[in-house]
């Protein structure tokens, strides 16, 4: 008997090839066995192909002569819905902890700004999904801080709200130009929660003592501490504490005491006075609190806060001594004062005080109108001639006497603007408060005469500088249709009286839309009359692009 080994029946089997092995499989695909379905159409009926129908879809919309940007907009779109509807937070974990490491569909996702959006969006509705949070920071590390705009995605790690807080800074610096937004998104993010608001106070107040930029930051740490107070949070322990008042506690309790009630006490106010008119007062950082600031001021100027003459000159004093005084180190330690400017800003201020108060404010008689002139040109008393203006003119009666001519308090508002740049913010929200009010006991004539003044206020306010903040909300008004086209009208024909080349870009970007459409360019002009609108068009062509 002859024994055959197990190699000479391998060499007996025909030698496989990758010819072989194909034809074999594709006989096993199409083959019923016991009288069970091929497996090709097992795999063939159960396969949905979703992508490739997709695909398909997509390409007959693009031969159909849609855009192919478009197509790809609707498809993500799409694709996005259905996965903020579906998404399981547990499910994703899962998919996540499964791995072991970062896959790498997350790197190609976050290249996209869709996908960036919708991590965003999704951080938002699971603020406590574990993967998500990882997303964000990786986000955040490759560079798009600036995209996450929600504060709550932002605030669940530190390293990601430290970068996003970064980025608005910067942007809130570059951009002087919208300076008022760029705050308000800076304290919006500020304000999310205790923890965010006591972090980001800190970190400016140690930048805010830098001597490049430093006052900028003084400023945006004041304007963050407003906001909060709009938002009704009690932040005058932070702010405190940050002013270093801890070296002198019955100023600080007298200080947090007010600010915490958000009213003056004379009792307060008093103890403040012996400390500022003392022979060592301390230092003037600590009273320059806007909050503070503003409390004493509407008490001096607003007509409805009215105070006694005793506690009349502690206020004043105090409110001069916080504005005009300047402090400097000494090489023995000791702090050097400057008391140059205080006697004149606090007679200043009690000159105006005295006149706004003896004024008859509903007939605009205004005693000895010369003196007042003079006393604006100290800002503080800018400050408290626009509240004053601004507590008489806002209330409903006041224009119902109205008979054509410019109110006294309105051109006083001029005399400010003309003066002080740092508050055309504050003169240009009230005269938008007055041209949006309705004034429902004025004709239609008389109303619309009255909206024509304020807006020569509007067109001093741009010749004293305020250029952009003022054609931003006329553009607004034109391209809401809510105000009288006549109204539009006039202040064009105003306006390019006034201006000549050369135009900056961003005035023709806001100006020029305007001029440029037909209800306004119309019938402005007779044929033959010297036309500067059709001037400044011609102009913008040749030298700006269109915007």
């Amino acid at each position: 008997m002859i024994r055959r080994t197990i190699q000479d029946e391998d060499h007996d089997k025909p030698k496989e090839t990758p010819k072989s092995v194909a034809e074999d499989c594709l006989q096993r695909f199409f083959t019923a066995e016991n009288g069970s379905p091929p497996p090709i159409n097992q795999l063939s009926a159960n396969c949905t192909a979703v992508a490739q129908m997709v695909n398909l879809v997509a390409q007959w919309m693009v031969l159909a002569g849609v855009q192919e940007t478009d197509v790809q907009a609707m498809i993500e779109k799409h694709l996005k819905d259905m996965i903020l509807k579906t998404y399981d937070p547990m499910k994703a974990l899962m998919l996540f902890s499964k791995q072991g490491e970062m896959p790498d569909w997350i790197t190609t996702m976050i290249e996209h700004r869709t996908w960036r959006s919708l991590t965003y969006e999704l951080a938002e509705k699971y603020p406590e999904c574990s993967m998500l949070k990882f997303v964000i920071k990786i986000i955040s590390e490759t560079g798009f801080e600036s995209e996450i705009t929600s504060i709550a995605t932002a605030a669940q790690q530190f390293e990601v709200f430290s970068r996003v807080l970064h980025a608005a800074i910067v942007k809130f610096l570059n951009h002087p130009e919208d300076c008022q937004d760029m705050i308000e998104e800076v304290a919006k993010m500020v304000c999310y929660g205790q923890h965010t608001y006591l972090y980001s106070q800190v970190l400016i107040w140690m930048v805010s003592h830098e001597p490049k930029g430093g006052f900028i930051m003084k400023r945006l740490s004041q304007e963050i501490t407003k906001y909060a107070l709009k938002q009704h949070h009690d932040v005058s322990s932070i702010t405190q504490t940050l002013s270093g008042s801890s070296c002198y506690m019955n100023l600080a309790e007298s200080l947090t005491s007010m600010l915490s009630s958000n009213k003056l006490n004379p009792a307060e106010v008093t103890v403040m006075y012996r400390y500022y008119s003392s022979l060592k007062p301390p230092p003037v950082e600590l009273i320059r609190n806007p909050q503070f600031l503003d409390l004493l001021i509407d008490s001096l100027f607003k007509l409805d806060a009215p105070i006694n003459r005793e506690h009349t000159l502690k206020y004043i004093y105090v409110l001069g001594y916080a504005v005009s005084v300047s402090e400097s180190p000494a090489e023995n330690g000791q702090r050097n004062f400057n008391y140059t400017e205080l006697n004149a800003t606090v007679a200043a201020i009690m000159k105006a005080h005295d006149i706004c108060n003896m004024s008859d404010g509903s007939s605009g008689n205004i005693t000895d109108l010369s003196t007042l002139y003079k006393c604006i040109c100290y800002p503080v008393v800018g400050v408290g001639v626009i509240r004053w203006v601004e507590s008489i003119v806002l209330e409903p009666s006041f224009f119902r006497l109205f008979t054509g001519s410019c109110p006294l308090h309105l051109a006083l508002l001029d005399a400010v603007a003309s003066e002080h740049v740092l508050l055309h913010d504050q003169i240009l929200r009230l005269l938008v408060r007055l041209f949006e009010s309705k004034q429902d006991g004025l004709e239609t004539s008389v109303h619309l005469k009255l909206k024509e003044i304020l807006l020569d206020r509007m067109i001093h306010l741009l010749a004293c500088g305020c250029v952009i903040p003022v054609l931003k909300y006329i553009r607004q008004c034109f391209t809401q249709k809510d105000t009288d086209i006549s109204l539009i009208r006039y202040f064009v024909a105003e306006v390019l009286e006034m201006v000549t080349h050369p135009y900056s870009s961003e005035f023709v970007q806001h100006f020029l839309p305007i001029v440029e459409n037909e209800d306004i360019n119309s019938s402005m002009y007779e044929a033959g009359d010297y036309d500067p609108l059709t001037e400044f068009i011609v102009h913008c062509k040749v030298n700006h692009k269109t915007f």
